[in-house]
């Protein structure tokens, strides 16, 4: 730490004054003061300039860019509401960024997952992974919950990439939910009678799907007889799952038990957000039947596997996670990521993949407009 910081806190100044003078961002301002990290270019002309703004405000400027150590590490309060943590939206790494750490694609991009080898798997996502490929091959119902942006579309991305790539028997079945809601009020809402419309048509694309309901349902358990009697399995894939109305949830159950002899069918994955686990709760005695047949897995955020994730990422793209994040950048995302709820001493984490991406993004897009070789705890505090 600079002797200058002292300086500004002894003559009640404040750094953002200084940099507002400077025309310089707060981040790099913090980056001089904190650890004496200067800009790469017109470094002596930024000293002269600094030391002649104090001399303007009364203060001898001559040791200021003497350095201090401070007594301790100074810790900052964990964030106690969720306003403190709002989510970022949308970010794009830039192209300057790229150069400036030396990268040729953006390590958290949607296009950065290409295959199977591209998908960071912790235990627990290893786990929901095994579970929803031994569902989709030999029978079962499961619903997998998760925070938006915890990786349940990847899974499912993988689990059809996966049935490909061992050609195992499987049909998948997915319903479009693109207007799904689970009210005709703000959108439509998914029947039984569109899913067995989606089930034939994936089984028999070419097949006139019929016109009463009793025929319509005698033709889908056909289809899925003789399908299953040449030796495939079905599975039906239902994401956004939360927007399900509860009518449907009942009959699902009805579909889960169409039957061969002794054979079930139809596999049943639901992909959701937490209000889906919020339908399916054991208290509620309309979902009964479907609660005590549907396993419930949730994903849950990164958290202990954080620098493990973030590193898996860099090195996908070829790049170093050392090149990118300094040490004290690590804590401070699983800080930013975090709050606390009123009355609760336990954080609750918001380290998900989306919510890392958009933040790192952001800090490494900062720091290159401010030409800050590694990103360290000021820029990800700094991130707005």
């Amino acid at each position: 730490m600079l002797k200058l910081k002292t300086l500004l806190q002894q003559h009640n100044l404040t750094q953002a004054a200084l940099a507002r003078a400077l025309d310089l961002s707060e981040a790099t301002l913090a980056q001089i003061v904190n650890h004496h990290q200067w800009p790469k270019q017109d470094t002596d002309t930024l000293k002269h300039r600094i030391r002649a703004w104090l001399r303007d405000q009364g203060i001898a400027a001559d040791d200021c860019f003497d350095g201090v150590t401070s007594g301790g590490k100074e810790k900052r309060p964990l964030p106690s509401n969720e306003e403190d943590t709002m989510l970022l939206k949308k970010q794009v790494l830039l192209p300057a960024t790229k150069k400036h750490f030396g990268l040729f694609r953006a390590p958290f991009d949607d296009n950065a997952v290409q295959g199977h080898d591209d998908v960071f798997l912790t235990p627990e996502s290893r786990y929901v992974r095994e579970a929803l490929y031994q569902t989709a091959r030999y029978g079962g119902f499961i619903a997998v919950i998760g925070e938006s942006g915890s990786g349940k579309s990847t899974l499912r991305r993988d689990l059809t990439d996966r049935i490909y790539r061992e050609n195992a028997p499987v049909v998948v079945i997915e319903p479009y939910v693109l207007a799904m809601e689970d009210n005709d009020h703000q959108g439509k809402t998914l029947k039984a009678a569109s899913l067995a419309e989606a089930i034939v048509h994936t089984l028999a694309p070419l097949e006139k799907l019929k016109r009463s309901p009793e025929a319509r349902f005698r033709q889908l358990h056909r289809l899925l007889k003789d399908s299953s009697r040449a030796g495939y399995s079905h599975v039906l894939v239902i994401e956004e799952a939360h927007s399900l109305p509860i009518p449907t949830l009942k009959h699902l159950k009805r579909f889960f038990e169409l039957e061969d002899g002794f054979k079930k069918l139809l596999s049943i994955v639901l992909l959701g957000q937490p209000e889906l686990g919020d339908k399916l709760s054991e208290r509620l005695l309309a979902v009964r039947e479907v609660v005590q047949r549907c396993e419930v897995i949730d994903l849950p955020p990164l958290d202990d596997h954080l620098a493990d994730f973030l590193d898996f990422k860099f090195k996908r793209v070829g790049g170093d996670l050392g090149n990118v994040l300094g040490p004290d950048a690590i804590p401070a995302l699983r800080q930013r990521l975090s709050w606390l709820r009123p009355k609760k001493d336990t954080p609750v984490s918001l380290l998900y993949p989306l919510a890392i991406g958009n933040l790192v993004t952001a800090a490494m897009n900062l720091a290159a407009q401010n030409a800050i070789p590694v990103i360290d705890a000021n820029i990800i505090h700094s991130v707005h």
